[in-house]
């Protein structure tokens, strides 16, 4: 759809024998615009998005952040980002579900030993796999005991992105013992594991979004990831970059549904169906209260990106330091990602609703499915609302306080 730029500065943790990010974006592009063709349709049929992960499986965005060494795409975020915001923009579950993978499997990167995150991006790779799952802190989460004879997993992972569809999953548990928080890797086709697509949401229906039941689930000791503790002597700078790194895939996809709304609004308007005004001929798109609200809206998108840059530069940087990064930097970029958040959410959800009011009331049929956009995007945002981010950043400005090690949903 040609709506979401590539994210300026280094793309450092890229692999130099990888096609190389020009690529990429053409690749999401045209991924893209494969999936808007029937968007309107696959959302109104909401089922599970088996054939859309086949479309992301054979253009090869699963393998996107996964070595060239390991026979992956070898990009960094700043790629990554911007693939997930083109996609977003033309389906923003699918833009969702893709934001979700990546997370997900490049989870092992900050939390396992780098022999382990290895080989498990190798399989990644090699079989193709989509994950899913969620490291959001939840009350109750599932248990990890330890019996006589292996750890085994109980209890309930409540709605989480890509689980209807996913090869692994990724998933918080608390040791039952101790109650510290780690990142467990579960087969969802292996034993004691039971899928429960009972979400239902109206909007992000094809996010593949349900809840997990556990029982008795047998883990692996290479299964458990690593601590997702968030005391300062556990948790280094350099692994609290997961909190950043997913939140701001969060704002891509929120930036992509805003252009991609705009876009096909754009398109519509400039085909002459813009609603009528009494001092303009009907169809018009000259009419002064569009152009007065398309002005507002590109204003506010074009804000809320440029402030996302922003975020995406710092969490690059702090990639690109690694161990060296200290605290202060970290809360610097953690503020910084709260407030491209903030940003995204104003812009998503003004756009996909006023957008609504400029097509008028041609906008309410379904067979336009301009509402999905609106669905979609308010969905997203009651899942992963702001206000706490802004109580981040407040604190921060007056208090200079950092922010909470807070993962994405």
């Amino acid at each position: 759809m040609g709506v979401a730029p590539a994210l300026p500065g280094s793309d450092a943790e890229s692999d130099p024998a990888g096609p190389g990010q020009d690529h990429w974006l053409r690749v999401a592009r045209e991924t893209a615009e494969d999936l808007a063709t029937d968007a309107v349709a696959r959302d109104q049929a909401g089922k599970p998005p088996f054939d859309e992960v086949a479309r992301l499986r054979e253009s090869g965005l699963l393998a996107l952040l996964v070595p060239a060494g390991l026979d992956g795409g070898g990009a960094g975020w700043p790629t990554a980002y911007a693939a997930v915001r083109e996609i977003a923009a033309a389906d923003g579950a699918i833009g969702q579900l893709l934001g979700c993978h990546y997370f997900m499997s490049w989870s092992a990167r900050f939390l396992a030993d780098p022999a382990h995150a290895t080989a498990l991006e190798q399989r990644t790779a090699a079989e193709q796999w989509c994950w899913g799952g969620g490291l959001a802190r939840q009350e109750p989460a599932p248990a990890l005991a330890r019996t006589p004879q292996r750890l085994v997993l109980n209890g309930r992972q409540s709605y989480a992105a890509g689980v209807l569809v996913a090869d692994r999953l990724a998933v918080r548990a608390v040791r039952a013992d101790t109650g510290e928080p780690f990142a467990v890797v579960v087969d969802p086709a292996g034993p004691g594991v039971v899928i429960d697509g009972d979400a239902d949401p109206f909007g992000q229906r094809l996010a593949a979004g349900g809840s997990v039941e556990f029982d008795a689930v047998p883990v692996a000791a290479a299964d458990v990831l690593g601590s997702l503790a968030a005391d300062d002597d556990v948790l280094s700078p350099r692994t609290g970059l997961l909190s950043p790194v997913g939140r701001l895939l969060s704002v891509q996809i929120r930036l992509g549904m805003a252009e991609g709304v705009l876009a096909e609004a754009r398109e519509y308007s400039r085909a002459g169906r813009a609603p009528w005004h009494p001092d303009w001929p009907a169809g018009s798109p000259r009419d002064p209260h569009v152009l007065t609200a398309y002005g507002e809206l590109t204003v506010l998108t074009r804000s809320a990106s440029a402030l996302a840059d922003q975020a995406g530069d710092a969490v690059q940087c702090g990639l690109d330091r690694g161990e060296d990064l200290s605290y202060e930097e970290y809360a610097e970029m953690s503020v910084l990602v709260a407030m491209a958040e903030a940003a995204a959410s104003r812009a998503v959800q003004e756009s996909t609703a006023r957008a609504l009011d400029i097509i008028g009331a041609r906008s309410a049929s379904a067979r336009l499915g301009f509402d999905r956009f609106w669905r979609n995007a308010r969905t997203h945002t009651l899942y992963e609302p702001v206000t706490h981010r802004l109580r981040d950043v407040g604190d921060y400005f007056l208090n200079g306080s950092h922010p909470p090690f807070v993962l994405p949903v």
